[in-house]
């Protein structure tokens, strides 16, 4: 019988799974700016676990975590989520840059300097 710790670890593997073959348009669009090391030479990766946490971008070196969201993140209850997992996060190191989706369609060139000039703070 599995403990509790190897069906968690299962669990976030079908997530990370799952969010990689079905990605969202947002998350496709950024991705083709963060792969490949072309955000300034930095290697993100996406759909990583943290702990318990299944986060959209990482790039580990910098220990940057990127989650972008939807309408959803707006309201009460996810909010409050949402504030204890960047809580969680940042507790462990991490530095969390969220954007909504519309940012992306919107202002995508703001977005890229706001996370290439958070990469550079990193360094």
């Amino acid at each position: 019988m599995k403990n509790a710790k190897e069906v968690n670890k299962q669990k976030l593997k079908t997530i990370r799974r799952l969010n990689r073959n079905q990605p969202t348009p947002w998350e496709l669009k950024l991705w083709q700016y963060l792969k490949e090391t072309k955000m300034d030479g930095y290697k993100f990766r996406r759909q990583v676990s943290i702990d318990n946490y299944v986060v959209d971008f990482c790039c580990l070196d910098l220990k940057l975590v990127i989650e972008l969201d939807g309408s959803g993140h707006l309201h009460p209850k996810q909010q409050m989520i949402d504030k204890g997992r960047s809580n969680d996060l940042e507790s462990w190191g991490y530095t969390l840059i969220r954007f909504f989706n519309n940012e992306i369609d919107d202002n995508l060139n703001e977005v890229l300097e706001i996370i290439s000039s958070k990469c550079k703070e990193l360094e």
